[in-house]
């Protein structure tokens, strides 16, 4: 179930928000777990038993480490944990692509198991096993209730696509948390933003990339302007349901951690990757990095730490060559950074490191968006005027003039102009009090938009759901 449908909107959500202000504080962990697994079986029938399983294994093998923390054993069920989760992933997502790799390698036929792909379990696995980490560290408490720790694991609003929430994240909320009017305005002022970058935006410049794709006449323009849109439509599409997912946890008294801050505006990968999925990020960083040493070993290790690290997160988005190189490219262009050219950049001043990172994202999303590593070269090769396409083309001017003004107002939204104005607003009472009438308009416009853009049928994918 999308959360951008009219069966969520219009019948799912309302009945589970009445549900659940309806019941004993008790029980409203057991609303919001049965309203997740449902949620999930909409989706996906079969695998929620998949989704259950991985909760109460995590539950009985976190109890177990913190009744036997300090001892061998308590190691022994962590490996074990671990074992389960990632055997778990690496079945559903990379059994294909590792058999596949093998028989174009070797030229064998094994046959491929075709099994698909659980939706969110790249999310899910990932928090389960901070879960028992931080338990084993000692970081968290072992949940003793199963209902509490499924309704964490489950919950429907950060379940398919994150943010990577940690069980330390909500620990207390999970037990005790209430919703007040200012959160449920919070939360659906918040949900309602998602839900327009999402529709209005993304799915708009996904139009665009597909109709690019079906170009018969490419140019060299209308390959960067792919590499726009897309950047563009990731961008819009994650953050947009990022946005939700923290006005959904706001409605129902949680807190979830911010998962993306202007990342665009960064004047370096560094900081790009500071602003970019950020709960990720942090995962790698908690969980893999640090364990591996960090940068407090010697230059070698180093660098094949960022390397693990960067591989990692590239597979991690899907099992495909060109995410592997995606991440790699990643991992070199921080190496560099930390070697020499984040300093040799900041000489060169803001407007040139802007442009870097613009220039470097968008290559990037052109790798990642590929569907095979052929087309990565065909992509970027027309972006520099490769197999002889010309500058310009009439179908360009054409698919351009249609979309103009939404490039236009996706690129405005991703600078700080529109936040800055609004800041100026609330210095001022006259502002506070435009603000204060128009708010609540806007929301309802954008709602009512949305919902015509929905009925209508129009284009609605969600990216990360391939991941």
């Amino acid at each position: 179930m999308l959360f951008s449908s009219v069966s969520f909107l219009y019948v799912f959500l309302p009945a589970v928000l009445l549900v659940y202000g309806l019941v004993p504080k008790k029980w409203k962990n057991h609303v919001l777990l049965a309203s997740s697994l449902l949620f999930y079986f909409v989706g996906e029938p079969i695998y929620v038993l998949l989704l259950i399983i991985s909760s109460l294994s995590d539950w009985l093998h976190s109890l177990y480490i913190e009744n036997h923390r300090g001892e061998k054993s308590a190691k022994i069920a962590l490996v074990s944990s671990l074992v389960i989760n990632l055997a778990m992933l690496g079945f559903f997502k990379y059994a294909d692509f590792l058999l596949t790799t093998v028989n174009d390698l070797f030229g064998t036929s094994i046959p491929l198991t075709k099994v698909p792909l659980p939706i969110g379990i790249s999310f899910f696995t990932f928090q389960t096993m901070s879960y028992t980490i931080d338990v084993y560290r000692g970081d968290a408490k072992a949940e003793k209730n199963l209902a509490t720790f499924a309704t964490f694991v489950c919950l429907f609003p950060q379940l398919i696509a994150g943010p990577v929430v940690r069980y330390t994240d909500i620990s207390t909320e999970l037990h005790e948390r209430s919703v007040c009017m200012d959160d449920l305005y919070i939360g659906v002022k918040r949900f309602v933003r998602g839900l327009a970058r999402k529709v209005l935006i993304a799915n708009a410049m996904g139009e665009f990339c597909s109709l690019y794709r079906e170009a018969a006449e490419p140019s060299v323009v209308f390959a960067w302007l792919y590499a726009i849109a897309y950047a563009l439509q990731i961008y819009y599409d994650f953050a947009g349901y990022s946005d939700m997912a923290i006005g959904l946890g706001r409605m129902f008294g949680f807190k979830f951690p911010e998962n993306f801050d202007s990342p665009y505006r960064s004047k370096s990968i560094t900081e790009f990757w500071r602003r970019w999925h950020m709960t990720l990020g942090g995962w790698f960083r908690d969980y893999l990095y640090i364990p591996l040493g960090g940068n407090r070993v010697p230059k070698a290790r180093w660098l094949l730490n960022i390397a693990v690290v960067w591989a990692a997160t590239g597979i991690w988005h899907g099992a495909a060559w060109n995410f592997v190189l995606w991440g790699l490219y990643f991992g070199a262009l921080l190496v560099l950074e930390k070697l020499f050219l984040g300093n040799w950049l900041k000489k060169l001043g803001a407007v040139v490191q802007h442009i870097y990172v613009i220039f470097t994202v968008l290559v990037s999303f052109v790798i990642f968006n590929a569907r095979s590593l052929p087309q990565i070269g065909q992509d970027l090769g027309r972006m520099f005027g490769a197999e002889g396409i010309p500058l310009w083309s009439s179908e360009t001017g054409t698919r351009l003039s249609g979309y103009f003004l939404l490039f236009f107002a996706a690129v405005l939204f991703v600078t700080p102009l529109a936040e800055k104005l609004i800041a100026v607003m609330r210095r001022k009472s006259l502002g506070r009090g435009i603000i204060a009438v128009l708010e609540p308009v806007l929301i309802a416009a954008a709602v009512i938009t949305v919902t015509g853009f929905l009925v209508d049928g129009s284009f609605n994918p969600f990216l990360y759901f391939r991941f």
